[in-house]
């Protein structure tokens, strides 16, 4: 297999390359290689995708493409020059209207312009599905992967490594919502594996590519049981205390990770991986993701303000 990977040195694309360089193919990484090395038995084929594609991007005689760009005038001027792989186009979830639904549909209006998501973030989903339409319709085949929140080693976010950092301290832990809340994640070596399988197979169609969707508490413990000598000593503060106390959901400066405004995100990690089973994905358990996040960067709550609501919350 000779595979084109636009980008390979951050995350998920990085790991997709060292996968296919493992499986003995031959891996081109185009990109600036500003964000580090290629992996090691990988090309390097400098590009910034602000310019026009290289020829050698043209020339290459790709049988697959694996692309996870954001920005549809990046991927318009990439399918241009090499239409005739197979395009694996790496979306997001974010594609969807409704995040209280795990329904497939409806699609947020696509977004066809370059939008900078420091001055507006809510464009990031109208962008995907702009970029997803532009493969879908220009490239000789494509499939298309949905993934949900991606975890695992090398995640720069930290939206899910809070918790397996957390757990591993032990102690009493707040634990935000409902233990019941449905969440799920996706280890970035398992979607990595089937994005190169899709490839190999010149799978077409639209998946979702989310782990197993369960409680908040079920995840928090397998979690635990992956890096703890212990359970652990899970304190549930419902959602309109930690509103009140100025925790802030899902990520960021003194936010408690995974954790979401309910019903109107109840679809957003609860999507129904069958048919990328079907298709092929393998998951691995929440306890043998959790080891792999413990270096992990992570902004969330520190522990000072956890302590702090949890002496508010005992004491209301």
């Amino acid at each position: 297999m000779k595979l084109l990977v636009l980008g390979g040195t951050r995350f998920l694309s990085r790991e997709v390359a060292v996968q296919a360089v493992t499986r003995g193919w031959d891996v081109t990484c185009a990109c600036r290689g500003e964000s580090g090395p290629v992996p090691d038995g990988a090309t390097h084929l400098p590009w910034d995708r602000t310019d026009e594609p290289p020829a050698a991007l043209a020339d290459g005689g790709w049988d697959a493409v694996v692309d996870v760009a954001r920005l549809p005038s990046q991927v318009r001027s990439a399918v241009a020059a090499a239409r005739d792989a197979h395009w694996v186009f790496v979306s997001t979830i974010s594609v969807y209207a409704d995040n209280s639904s795990a329904a497939m549909e409806p699609l947020l209006e696509p977004i066809t312009d370059d939008v900078d998501l420091a001055v507006d973030p809510e464009a990031y989903g109208g962008m995907k599905v702009a970029c997803e339409q532009l493969v879908q319709s220009r490239a000789a085949s494509s499939v298309v992967v949905r993934p949900g929140l991606i975890v695992g080693p090398g995640d720069p976010t930290g939206r899910f490594a809070y918790w397996p950092q957390r757990l591993a301290r032990g102690g009493e832990v707040l634990a935000p919502g409902a233990p019941a809340d449905v969440v799920q994640v996706i280890d970035v070596r398992d979607l990595a594996a089937w994005v190169l399988d899709l490839a190999e197979a010149r799978t077409t169609g639209t998946y979702d590519a989310v782990g197993t969707p369960m409680p908040l508490e079920r995840m928090l413990t397998e979690a635990a049981s992956g890096v703890a000598d212990a359970s652990p000593g899970l304190t549930w503060v419902d959602t309109a205390f930690l509103e009140a106390q100025g925790v802030a959901p899902w990520a960021g400066e003194g936010s408690l990770p995974l954790w979401l405004p309910r019903p109107e995100y109840d679809g957003m990690l609860a999507h129904d991986p069958a048919p990328a089973v079907a298709a092929g994905l393998r998951l691995r358990p929440v306890a043998e993701t959790a080891p792999g996040c413990l270096d992990s960067p992570v902004t969330a709550l520190s522990a000072e303000r956890e302590a702090e609501v949890l002496v508010a919350w005992h004491a209301r």
